[in-house]
């Protein structure tokens, strides 16, 4: 049940008996968050992937037979008929639920329904061509070629999409690495209601709880226990856990919540369990996992086709960027090089997306000497650390360009909460020790720029107060995030930079 890299020498340990307890599940923790783990590949993206393939080859098909046999004749009844006939194929398709993962594997069960949905939408063409007495505008070979060759490609790629799932699931691409939180009988009921369905692409890595003794044993169901509640903030970073399912009842809800109040800070998806519920609900209150009924209690904020959007916008807008702003970047490298000794860029180590850390870029503002390359002192207004040029770039954060290469480099986007220091401080406490649920801000890549920013919240943190708005001012913007909501602050923020100075220095 375990997915690491076969290559891994921690195998054969995790298979010894527990002589003791405490240390075995230790070192089998520390071997899984060592282990290699690859991405796994979103179903959705996937899903999305398809139906456009498979959309553009009907058109193409389609297409092709109308110009051949028809010539470019009536355009204007046979390419908006065409792209109807599509759109409502693909209508017809999904509600078949043919575009899913688990339908991909299947052979014949998706192929008929994939034909009998075609069919269906020719049936109704054919049907409403003779209802508007337009059946003799239309070529009948054609919509008769199309309908048969579109039955022949439709199989064909369904065969090929098939074979091309079943290697990525032999291949690890689709799972999503899941915990339990919990023990005892009911995540032995859990687990095996889970193992049930060999298709639902989860794979269990093991169980946290904090109960101990007969209540919660060490190994339930084939499973594992590797550890409390509260190591599982550190595991699911480490160990790179896509899945939370909790398996306590509805009635332990302080149990629950205090579950949640540790865990919310992770970028995964929490799921309650209902198999042990005694109450039904409708069939909406409940989302699955696999045949799995559960209650949503966190997701990952930015996923999916978000997660596509996000990335399209982050190098588009990172890369026109550096090209517009080439000229200011050249000219403020040259003033960092010829006004004081020193590199032209600092780079610093800064917490990333689930507290990974990163190397950022900016350009020195101070002098070499006088660095601090953990920010364990903020930077203060006139303070002498500062040279001339830095004074001003830092206050129009001209500074902050060379991370425009963090962004094509993955370790940074457009827009997101600002990475801090390891060591900034705000009234000499550390801000993960100065605000509660801080490190909630890593649940997404950090960003240049930011909801907090355009708000003044930048520069000098001299009080708790200051860095608890900048992190309610980022949480806000984690929770109610959107493209539009990326491209109002990429807006706003060379006016933030000139009307709200008041910190920045």
């Amino acid at each position: 049940m375990y997915r690491v890299d076969p290559k891994e020498a921690v195998l054969s340990h995790l298979n010894q008996p527990n002589d003791r307890a405490g240390e075995a599940l230790s070192a089998r923790a520390e071997a899984l968050m060592r282990a290699h783990v690859e991405p796994g590949w979103s179903h959705k993206v996937i899903s999305g992937v398809a139906q456009l393939a498979e959309a553009a080859m009907l058109l193409v098909v389609g297409f092709a037979i109308y110009l051949y046999y028809v010539g470019w004749a009536a355009p204007q009844i046979y390419v908006p008929l065409m792209l109807g006939t599509v759109l409502s194929a693909n209508i017809a398709f999904n509600i078949a639920r043919t575009h899913r993962i688990v339908s991909y594997r299947t052979q014949f069960k998706q192929i008929l329904r994939v034909l009998f949905g075609w069919s269906s939408v020719f049936l109704i063409i054919v049907a409403g061509l003779f209802v508007m007495k337009a059946g003799e505008e239309i070529s009948r070979v054609w919509l008769t070629s199309w309908l048969l060759a579109g039955a022949v490609a439709l199989i064909a790629y369904r065969l090929a999409l098939r074979a091309l799932v079943l290697t990525w699931s032999e291949q690890g691409k689709l799972k999503r690495r899941t915990v339990v939180v919990g023990g005892g009988p009911d995540a032995e009921a859990l687990i095996a209601n889970i193992s049930r369905g060999a298709t639902n692409d989860i794979e269990l890595i093991g169980l946290f709880d904090d109960r101990e003794g007969d209540r919660s044993p060490d190994q339930v169901a084939g499973l594992y226990k590797l550890g409390r509640v509260a190591d599982l903030v550190e595991f699911a970073r480490r160990a790179r856990i896509d899945l939370v399912i909790v398996s306590m009842p509805l009635s332990a809800e302080s149990r629950v919540l205090e579950m949640l109040r540790q865990l919310w800070v992770l970028p995964v998806d929490i799921r309650l369990s209902a198999h042990m519920s005694k109450l039904r609900f409708t069939d909406k209150t409940y989302s699955y996992v696999g045949d799995l009924p559960v209650f949503d209690m966190a997701d990952r904020p930015i996923s999916d086709w978000n997660l596509v959007f996000k990335w399209v916008f982050d190098k588009v807008v990172a890369l026109s960027a550096i090209i517009a702003l080439s000229p200011i970047m050249i000219g403020t490298a040259l003033a960092v090089r010829f006004t004081s000794k020193g590199p032209v860029l600092f780079k610093q180590k800064r917490h990333g997306f689930n507290n990974e850390l990163i190397e950022i870029y900016k350009f020195r503002s101070m002098y070499t000497d006088m660095s601090d390359a953990k920010a364990a002192t903020l930077v203060t207004r006139d303070d002498p650390r500062v040279t001339p040029v830095g004074r001003f770039i830092r206050k129009t954060s001209i500074d902050e360009l060379p991370q425009l290469f963090n962004v094509l480099k993955g370790q940074l986007s457009i827009v997101g909460p600002r990475p801090h220091a390891l060591e900034a401080k705000a009234a000499n406490r550390l801000y993960h020790d100065a605000v509660d649920g801080y490190f909630a801000r890593h649940k997404v890549k950090p960003g240049i720029t930011g909801w907090a920013q355009i708000h003044g919240w930048r520069g000098e943190t001299d009080t708790v107060d200051k860095i608890m708005k900048r992190v309610d001012h980022d949480l806000y913007y984690i929770e109610n995030w959107s493209i539009v909501l990326d491209l109002y602050i990429l807006v706003m923020t060379p006016v933030s930079l000139f009307t709200k100075t008041e910190n920045a220095f």
